[in-house]
């Protein structure tokens, strides 16, 4: 087992990306000493993100949407479970500690998207903003990235989908309320677990989820549409909260709910049991063995259909938890629709009107 992680942080150790062409293995020779020595406390550093475009398209059947803009790579929230940890390979990264102390950003976000909007070519569909990793990260607070791209999809009328777990949003209500009262936002925070305890080890530097019902509170009361995400649903360990949450956010003014079951791909495998050994040593082989139980005897399914939900018997019974839950706590409410067709394409961003206002 790897030393416990460093204060604050999820991950205990940068295991190496799948596609370096080395492997590291770590080895105790007796030198360190924790009586004498103390590691140097981790700090994040930034790194700017070159990309050509911010809005990334799919074909997931999966999401219901076809798109999305996702301001940062890797994530200070530190979520032991995080499904986004691996893309931090694609950066030559780890994504262990790496990924929460080594945060890419894309510092002319609202300046690429504007110029994406006013191509010709561009049909709106809602986009979702932050789904890899959260688009409000503490160091958001300094650079509003993300306020940024708001401001855009303000002003030219795009509708958005947002996934988060930062009070930070409250700072960009104002655009949040505007775009509400056109139907153009839809806000989903996600909750895993209502034990103040399990949520300090679990995501260290995320709010907590009390903060997070209040972030519901504040949305629902400015008008903001709100649903509720029991995400990841961890079985053995935080399974047995999903109809608690619900009701929680239900109270706080959420309309809707759903679950994501706990996915482990590539390196999140070995993070994450590692993570359960150092918490709930206890608990960990009754996690994978439900694990298995949905996943056709692996830890993970990958397959579309599957890898959120899982199959079998297991899976099912929690699906109709879900059922039962959402109409019990009346979050069942059809989807919201948002609307595309106030969507005004952007002036270039060279100061010269867009081609479709020439006719």
């Amino acid at each position: 087992m790897n030393p416990s992680p460093p204060r604050g942080r999820g991950a205990a150790f940068n295991p190496d990306n799948r596609y370096a062409a080395w492997q590291r293995e770590a080895a105790d020779d007796g030198w360190w000493n924790d009586g004498e020595e103390m590691a140097a406390p981790l700090t994040t550093e930034l790194i700017v993100d070159t990309a050509k475009s911010v809005i990334s398209y799919n074909e997931s059947p999966d999401i219901p949407y076809d798109r999305s803009i996702n301001p940062y790579r890797g994530c200070e929230h530190g979520c032991s479970y995080c499904f986004a940890r691996p893309s931090h390979a694609y950066l030559g990264l780890s994504p262990g500690l790496d990924f929460e102390t080594k945060l890419a950003y894309k510092a002319d976000a609202a300046e690429r998207l504007r110029a994406e909007l006013a191509k010709p070519r561009y049909v709106c569909q809602p986009v979702a903003l932050g789904i890899n990793t959260d688009a409000w990260q503490p160091v958001e607070r300094s650079l509003r990235v993300t306020r940024g791209i708001l401001e855009v999809l303000a002003e030219c009328r795009h509708p958005v989908t947002i996934v988060t777990k930062s009070a930070l949003i409250l700072r960009d209500l104002d655009l949040l309320a505007e775009m509400a009262r056109e139907h153009l936002v839809h806000v989903a925070i996600s909750v895993t677990t209502l034990d103040a305890a399990l949520a300090r080890r679990m995501e260290p530097r995320a709010p907590s989820c009390q903060r997070r019902l209040l972030v519901i509170r504040e949305l629902a009361d400015a008008g903001v549409p709100v649903t509720v995400l029991a995400a990841p649903l961890i079985p053995a360990l935080t399974d047995h909260e999903m109809e608690a949450i619900f009701q929680a956010a239900a109270a706080a003014g959420a309309t809707s709910a759903g679950y994501i079951l706990l996915r482990l791909p590539h390196e999140l495998k070995v993070l994450f049991r590692d993570w359960l050994a150092h918490h709930y040593p206890g608990r960990a082989a009754h996690v994978y063995s439900l694990l298995r139980q949905m996943h056709g005897g692996k830890e993970y399914d990958s397959a579309f259909g599957r890898r959120q939900r899982g199959a079998g018997p297991l899976a099912e019974i929690i699906a109709q938890r879900c059922r039962v839950a959402l109409r019990r706590c009346g979050l069942d409410a059809p989807s919201l629709v948002l609307d595309c067709g106030k969507f005004r394409r952007p002036a270039a961003t060279n100061g010269a009107p867009a081609q479709g206002m020439l006719f």
